[in-house]
């Protein structure tokens, strides 16, 4: 005897964008906190990125004159969470506990908010503490990085590194509702700007052609990071991610794909094989580099595309090589290519692997020729010191 039953459980995405968030006249965090008000006033708990709270003295004053005038409708906790930012952040326990901590201490329930505000690596922490305490609080982000507004806070994944592994403890959790504040912004250096360009050129090579080419014609206003092609680049990039998973069948990766990760087998692994000095974006710019290569050498890409997609990158500020491609294992093998396996294991099933066949259509393979990685980054390695 068994009992076998299916259902299907209904999700709600909803990314906004704005300015000056927490300006009083700016309705709309307390119109999204209120969407769905139980009976009791809710307890709002902010997570923020000490980087940010630094760089924006007037972040938490602002925070708190937001709800000073709507007490009434909502109970800020008098806590507020300064959590270090980057994968400092996910390269332990001790951001989750804390998290946890306030929770418990300031009495939230399921029906109450957990809001961060910070990078993709703070929303990634806060994320999976929010997804896991109560087995699940409500939880808003709030990114402060181009990263984080058109790409990692946009998704549904939460989690932190473990035994130097990256994402290794996760969750798959869509967050209550995203709010991209431009403002927010403002601060940031230019090195965690660009790091965000990046994902669009990701989603626009395997998703969108004509994407990829306006992101060409504004490559020196993107380069200059002048803020109206920067918040159309975040917007039509966020809009293809959420795009994707609503769309493409598999938003919890019961399968063995992952085509939003185009580049970042290699990217997963340089990240911890330079102690984290190379940040994701920098990663991915190089892990991308390594895959269109590998595609034209396959004979997949037209060559005059793998070109024009290298000099964009590399137009927009990006190294296309890093000293850690030259690490070697004890036989001689590059370190790097056992990104592919660990990668493989954290999605489980089969190996499989975006490439492109051309601009704006990626595809899938399920093996990577070893001898034609190796040529991949000779090529590479050679393109740097022409450099």
């Amino acid at each position: 005897m068994k009992i076998h039953a299916s259902f299907a459980v209904s999700y709600e995405h909803q990314v906004h964008f704005t300015r000056a968030a927490f300006s009083p006249d700016n309705p709309l965090l307390a119109d999204v906190l209120s969407s769905r008000l139980e009976a009791r006033v809710p307890r709002v708990l902010f997570v923020i990125d000490a980087g940010l709270a630094d760089a924006k003295p007037d972040l938490v004053p602002a925070i708190r004159g937001y709800f000073g005038g709507r007490t009434r409708e909502f109970d800020l906790c008098e806590d507020i969470v300064s959590v270090p930012g980057g994968e400092v952040a996910k390269n332990s326990e001790e951001a989750v506990q804390r998290i946890y901590a306030a929770i418990e201490e300031n009495g939230l329930c399921r029906h109450c908010y957990v809001v961060a505000i910070g990078g993709g690596a703070l929303l990634d922490v806060a994320g999976f503490a929010a997804a896991t305490a109560h087995r699940g609080i409500r939880h808003i982000r709030m990114p402060s990085t181009v990263l984080g507004q058109n790409d990692a806070g946009v998704g549904v994944k939460n989690g932190f590194n473990w035994r130097g592994k990256k994402n290794f403890v996760g969750t798959f959790a869509p967050p209550f509702a995203v709010i991209n504040d431009f403002e927010l912004l403002a601060t940031l250096p230019d090195r965690e700007k660009r790091a965000g360009l990046i994902e669009a050129i990701k989603v626009a090579l395997i998703r969108d052609a004509d994407f990829f080419e306006t992101i060409e014609r504004d490559r020196d206003r993107l380069r200059d990071f002048e803020p109206a092609a920067l918040e159309e680049l975040i917007r039509r990039c966020a809009e293809a991610h959420v795009r994707h998973i609503t769309t493409c069948g598999d938003p919890f990766e019961l399968g063995s794909a992952r085509p939003l990760d185009f580049g970042h087998w290699a990217a997963h692994k340089l990240e911890p094989l330079s102690g984290f000095r190379i940040h994701h974006g920098e990663a991915v710019a190089i892990g991308i580099a390594l895959d269109v290569i590998y595609s034209q050498l396959a004979g997949h890409l037209p060559a005059a595309s793998a070109e024009r997609i290298l000099a964009l990158i590399e137009s927009l500020g990006f190294e296309l090589w890093a000293a850690e491609l030259d690490l070697r294992e004890a036989d001689g093998a590059p370190t790097v290519i056992r990104g592919l396996e660990e990668f493989r294991e954290h999605l489980g099933g089969a190996l499989t692997i975006t490439l492109l066949a051309e601009i704006g259509r990626g595809f899938e393979v399920h093996t990577m020729d070893t001898p034609t990685i190796l040529q991949a980054m000779t090529i590479l390695s050679r393109r740097s010191v022409k450099s």
